[in-house]
């Protein structure tokens, strides 16, 4: 019998994983955005690229699929699982590879366990690109050992169980992006800052070690994924809410991470002092607008 993989959410993760994993021949994929006639010819020509079937329907993407690996944004991760799970064949494996919140797992895992279909927690630990397939995995849930198993079967190398319970992955990716997300805001507020107050670089070299090179890449990151960072930490209050602490923090490194991503700014200049330059010029009509 052959082998079906099916993408549901086809942007830049699955894109990365298409590209550099092995696949099984028949791959397909659904993503809401073929369905906007603004948005359906770019995703037609993504799908072409990779190599893959785009489906018009969740139905038709989904039929006969023995793998499905859930790539959504965050607000999105729980809608997909929903209208997945009544399509699902018996037996297949729902890889949720969303950044959301545990409970959020967990009760998508609820809907698909009960359609007969297997249920994966995934958490991806470290940027797609370059690492691709070989990009760190970390798995939970009931059927967490036969998911990674299939997950090197596709082609994934860096694949670790971290529990049985679904929501554990999904705790370990949420709590470490309090720092990493936190941090990349901290780069933000406080390069923009030194700038305005015309000692960039010699809050830079105060700083010492490699803090140029990091404040660098961490804007970049904000400029590039700002929005979809913005989603990940307002999942990460939620998973705090849950656990009893008020998210003060995360809410403020939400705000900020929406608050650059929001400029559009998906392909940034090289160098730190070029990324505060675009990001003041994006801003003033902004400023202008709100005077």
């Amino acid at each position: 019998m052959t082998s079906k993989t099916t993408f549901i959410g086809f942007g830049e993760a699955a894109k990365a994983f298409a590209a550099g994993a092995a696949f099984t021949p028949v791959r397909h994929a659904f993503d809401l955005k073929t369905l906007n006639p603004i948005t359906c010819e770019a995703k037609r020509f993504d799908y072409n690229q990779a190599n893959v079937a785009g489906a018009t329907t969740l139905q038709a993407a989904l039929e006969s699929a023995n793998f499905v690996l859930s790539l959504v944004t965050a607000d999105q991760a729980l809608t997909a699982a929903a209208s997945a799970a009544p399509l699902l064949t018996k037996g297949a494996y729902f890889f949720d590879m969303n950044s959301v919140a545990p409970q959020t797992k967990q009760a998508s895992g609820a809907m698909i366990e009960a359609s007969g279909a297997h249920y994966v927690d995934v958490a991806i630990m470290a940027p797609v690109h370059p690492a691709r397939t070989s990009v760190s995995l970390l798995v939970s849930g009931p059927a967490a050992h036969e998911g990674a198993v299939a997950l090197v079967a596709l082609g994934f190398s860096n694949v670790r169980i971290v529990g049985d319970k679904v929501g554990a992955a999904a705790s370990i990716k949420m709590l470490r992006s309090i720092l990493i997300k936190g941090i990349e805001a901290l780069s933000a507020e406080v390069t923009l800052a030194a700038f305005d107050g015309g000692v960039l670089d010699e809050v830079v070299m105060a700083l010492g070690g490699d803090w140029a090179t990091r404040l660098d890449y961490n804007l970049d990151r904000m400029m590039v994924h700002g929005g979809r960072r913005s989603e990940e930490m307002s999942e990460v209050v939620r998973t705090l809410a849950h656990l009893g602490h008020d998210g003060m923090m995360s809410q403020s490194t939400a705000t900020t991470q929406a608050a650059i991503g929001v400029l559009g700014l998906k392909d940034p200049p090289q160098g730190l002092t070029q990324k505060l330059l675009a990001i003041k010029a994006a801003l003033q009509p902004k400023l202008a607008h709100a005077s």
